[in-house]
C-alpha cells in the first residue's frame, strides 16, 4: 500500500511540473474563481458578480451586497491538483473594495496568489478598477522557488441598459523589467440581456506565448433566485455547465467543465451576502 502511495505521489508530482513549469504549457500564474463563472466557461469580463476581483475590478462596482465567499475547484478529479479561494467584497457607495486569496497544490507543489482590488464608477455608463497581485510558487527539489508581485486594470462600459462591455489587462509590464518572465494577457468581451431573466456573452483573452481563446456563455433564471448557466470555450474544446441558487442571504453555485482529453473540472461556491 505505501508503494502504492508512492508511485500515486510521483505521477501525480511529474504531472503537476509538466502541466504548470511554464505559462505556455496550458495554465496562467494567476487564478480565476467563482463555480458560477465557470458554468459560464468564464465568459464574464463584462459581467458584475461576487468573483469580479478574479476576472475584471471594474465590474466590482456594480455588487451592491457586503459579502463573503469560498470556493473549491476540483480539476480532474485529482484531489492533489484542488484550488482553495476565499474572497471579501465591501461595497462603499460608488466604489467597492475586495480582498482575494487562492491555494492551489499539495506538499510538493504549491501555488499561491492574494490581492487587494478596487473599482470605482467614474459615471452612470463608465467604470474602471485596479488590482495589486501577489504570486507565490514553490516547488520541492531543485525547483526554485517563485515570488511576483504584479497588478491588473479593467474597464466596463454600459452603452445602454441591456448591453455591456468590458476590456481586462492583467499584468501589463514589460518582461525585460523582471528577472522571471510572467505572462500578461488582454481580455475584451460583450454582453447582452436578452431578456429580464436570460443573459448572453462572448469575449476572447489572448495571453503571452498562448493562442488566443474564445468564449461564449449564457445565463437563465428559469425559477426566481435559481439559475442555469452553460458555455463553450474554444481551449481544450470545453464545454460547461451550471446550476446556482440564493436562499435567502446565502447563495450556492456548481460549475462543471469538460477537457477532450483529462476529463471533467468541477467547481462549487458559497457566497454568504452579509447586508
Amino acid at each position: 500500500m505505501k508503494q502504492l502511495f508512492s508511485l500515486h505521489k510521483i505521477s501525480v508530482s511529474v504531472f503537476v511540473i509538466f502541466l504548470f513549469s511554464s505559462a505556455s504549457a496550458g495554465d496562467p500564474l494567476y487564478f480565476s474563481a467563482g463555480a458560477g463563472e465557470m458554468g459560464m466557461s468564464n465568459t464574464c469580463i463584462m459581467k458584475s458578480g461576487f468573483w469580479s476581483a478574479f476576472h475584471n475590478q471594474a465590474t466590482l462596482p456594480y455588487y451592491k451586497a457586503l459579502s463573503a465567499g469560498v470556493n473549491y475547484e476540483n480539476r480532474f478529479n485529482i484531489s492533489e491538483l484542488g484550488t482553495r479561494t476565499a474572497g471579501l467584497v465591501v461595497p462603499a457607495g460608488n466604489a467597492c473594495l475586495a480582498a482575494i486569496y487562492s491555494h492551489f497544490g499539495y506538499g510538493d507543489f504549491t501555488r499561491q496568489s492574494a490581492g487587494l482590488a478596487c473599482g470605482l464608477k467614474f459615471s452612470e455608463k463608465i467604470s474602471g478598477g485596479v488590482q495589486v497581485d501577489y504570486l507565490a510558487e514553490k516547488a520541492s527539489g531543485e525547483y526554485n522557488d517563485r515570488q511576483s508581485l504584479t497588478f491588473e486594470t479593467g474597464i466596463c462600459y454600459l452603452p445602454s441598459d441591456k448591453i455591456r462591455l468590458g476590456v481586462h489587462l492583467f499584468n501589463p509590464v514589460p518582461g525585460s523589467w523582471r528577472k522571471r518572465v510572467l505572462p500578461s494577457s488582454i481580455r475584451a468581451g460583450a454582453g447582452i440581456y436578452l431578456s429580464k431573466v436570460l443573459f448572453a456573452g462572448a469575449e476572447v483573452e489572448m495571453e503571452t506565448r498562448r493562442k488566443p481563446v474564445a468564449r461564449i456563455g449564457f445565463e437563465y433564471e428559469t425559477l426566481k433566485n435559481f439559475w442555469f448557466r452553460g458555455g463553450f470555450s474554444s481551449e481544450n474544446t470545453s464545454f460547461s455547465f451550471g446550476i446556482g441558487y440564493l436562499v435567502k442571504f446565502v447563495q450556492i453555485d456548481l460549475g462543471f467543465a469538460t477537457h477532450e482529453k483529462l476529463g471533467v473540472t468541477s467547481s462549487a461556491s458559497i457566497i454568504f451576502q452579509i447586508k
